[in-house]
């Protein structure tokens, strides 16, 4: 999810993707850069503290939220303690990132040109150069979905799951171009990792005119990692693997575990769909490629 923290853009799910590609990833993690350091993050956290200020997450109030750069909206935190670690070749990235945005660059534009920095070689694109907040409604009150996942462990009963700034934003530059393509949605969280996407005018209506195959996420009503089985229940989905056709009506076929009973009405691959290594994502390319090939319409 971005956040704006430290006066930074901080993209997560682009910038793994950035460094998968330019051979950076932490693999452990799956998020920042391998072997980074973490000197300016462990100051800001000892600075707080000598000054005795608050170390949790600082979000700001609607006014500053909603002040300064456009795409900063709704995820403004202040970077007093740093609830968040970011490494030092990490924030490299977001520092040149929000530069280029303060020289009118887009984050579709910043993004392209990372990209070319770092060595990768496919497009990587951001699904909106509009600023889209994913807010998590809590008995403790809305909260940013970081603040949320970060800093409270996911642990907050969740009461619905807001997308704020969808209704103004739009694709950004490329995004429904590709999704002409045959897609595969991931097993990622149907709710806050693909549900800002499908949140987009046209996004929907792009996915309903092409392939589209989607690997579960869950085994049963159980959820490989993360608030999924909470996040879906909260927006009155059925949770796990027996809600995904409701949650992806578009989908032309589901690809889950060969060990999950569920029956969808749909074209379905069972395989392991654990991945913790190079030979387990390889089975799942290769259950995915089944899918493709029983569902894949034909060229217009």
């Amino acid at each position: 999810m971005v956040t704006f923290l430290s006066g930074l853009l901080v993209c997560p799910d682009v910038d793994t993707l950035l460094y998968q590609g330019g051979g950076i990833l932490d693999r452990e993690t799956f998020w920042g850069v391998g072997d980074d350091t973490d000197h300016t993050h462990t100051a800001l956290q000892e600075l707080a503290d000598a000054a005795d200020l608050p170390t949790d997450p600082q979000y700001l109030d609607d006014e500053r939220q909603t002040a300064g750069r456009e795409i900063a909206a709704w995820r403004r935190f202040s970077g007093v303690g740093e609830f968040m670690l970011i490494g030092d070749r990490d924030r490299a990235v977001h520092v040149t990132r929000t530069s280029l945005l303060d020289q009118g660059y887009s984050l579709s534009e910043a993004t392209a040109i990372l990209a070319d920095a770092l060595g990768v070689d496919l497009d990587v694109v951001p699904m909106s150069d509009d600023p889209v907040a994913t807010i998590v409604h809590t008995p403790e009150g809305p909260m940013h979905f970081q603040e949320f996942w970060v800093h409270h462990d996911g642990e907050p009963t969740v009461e619905d799951v807001e997308f704020r700034g969808a209704d103004r934003a739009e694709p950004a530059p490329g995004v429904l171009e590709a999704l002409a393509d045959t897609v595969v949605v991931g097993p990622s969280n149907p709710v806050a990792g693909i549900g800002p996407i499908l949140a987009l005018p046209g996004v929907p209506e792009a996915l309903r005119e092409t392939t589209v195959v989607v690997v579960s996420p869950f085994v049963g009503d159980e959820a490989f990692s993360g608030p999924a089985v909470e996040m879906m229940a909260a927006v009155d989905a059925v949770p796990g693997t027996p809600g995904l056709p409701d949650a992806y009506p578009f989908a032309d076929a589901f690809v889950i575990d060969e060990t999950d009973d569920s029956e969808l009405d749909a074209p379905t691959v069972r395989t392991d769909i654990s991945i913790d290594g190079r030979e387990d994502a390889a089975r799942v390319v290769e259950a995915v490629t089944r899918a493709v090939e029983e569902v894949r319409r034909p060229d217009p």
